[in-house]
């Protein structure tokens, strides 16, 4: 990740954590409750919530799994997870480490289960962090990426990013569904299910997470109420006398697994051992 951009990250993120760790449209949803569904955690797994932000993936799975390894970029929001989990949680099984998504510092094969909601669109290299996860996924364990989904309509897609960019800078890029489905598959982790989840946001709330001073918030507000017709209906845009109150878009659930260990079935050895295949690679790589 370019460290200048990394650093910009950091900023914004540890200026905005309390509003992150405060915010309601995190700390619950259908999307945890679907991804819960889906992994199917139990007390054997060790998982690893990527991007942890203000923690509330790892407390909402903490009383299902073994040990939930928090991570993020932003030591600022680190601690302000730490300190809700600890305030609100009651659990002692969530450790916390700074982190780079492209560049993990955990051995191969440490993790079970992998989490990662609401931040791949703000990775510069999102297939460098995929081959991460593959990598630090145990062979067999299971991955939950939750990111809002990139609209297909050219002319929506392009308010989207416009208005994702003016409330955060650091926002890089939503992908589509085909986009996600190539760069899994190119990740060599096997792809599934898809979900598209509907995430409604309350507009004040959206833009305080953000730390949005109140001209950019007007002009943000001025850049929802003079979209097109098509562009309301898509998000569902709901005001009252020039002000918008909330707008919803679309959350994709993605959940895929890392390949199995071969099973070797087992022939009669032969006369003459076969040479070794220099392709094979050892387990846990």
């Amino acid at each position: 990740m370019d460290s200048k951009f990394k650093n910009r990250i950091r900023e914004q993120f540890g200026k905005t954590a309390v509003a992150y760790v405060e915010a309601t449209h995190f700390s619950g949803g259908e999307d945890l409750e679907e991804a819960a569904r889906l992994l199917k955690p139990s007390h054997d797994d060790n998982m690893l919530d990527v991007a942890c932000g203000g923690g509330h993936m790892a407390l909402f799975f903490s009383p299902m799994v073994r040990q939930v390894v928090a991570s993020d970029l932003t030591m600022q929001m680190l601690k302000k997870a730490q300190e809700h989990i600890a305030e609100e949680g009651r659990v002692d099984n969530v450790v916390f480490r700074e982190a780079d998504a492209e560049d993990l510092p955990f051995p191969a094969g440490s993790f079970t289960l992998l989490t990662c909601r609401i931040a791949p669109h703000h990775f510069p290299d999102v297939p460098r962090a995929l081959r991460e996860f593959h990598r630090v996924l145990r062979r067999g364990g299971r991955m939950a990426i939750i990111d809002t989904l990139m609209p297909s309509d050219p002319e929506i897609a392009d308010f989207f990013q416009t208005m994702e960019t003016m409330r955060n800078p650091t926002h890089i890029k939503a992908f589509s569904e085909d986009e996600w489905r190539e760069m899994i598959h190119d990740s060599e982790l096997i792809l599934q299910e898809t979900l598209v989840i509907s995430k409604t946001h309350d507009f004040q709330e959206w833009t305080k997470t953000a730390g949005l001073n109140r001209a950019k918030v007007q002009e943000l507000n001025k850049f929802f109420m003079d979209a097109p017709q098509k562009i309301h209906d898509y998000f569902k845009i709901e005001s009252f006398a020039g002000e918008v109150e909330s707008y919803t878009d679309k959350k994709l659930l993605i959940y895929a697994t890392r390949k199995e260990k071969e099973k070797h079935t087992h022939h009669k050895a032969p006369a003459v051992a076969p040479t070794a295949d220099p392709t094979e690679t050892p387990d846990g790589d």
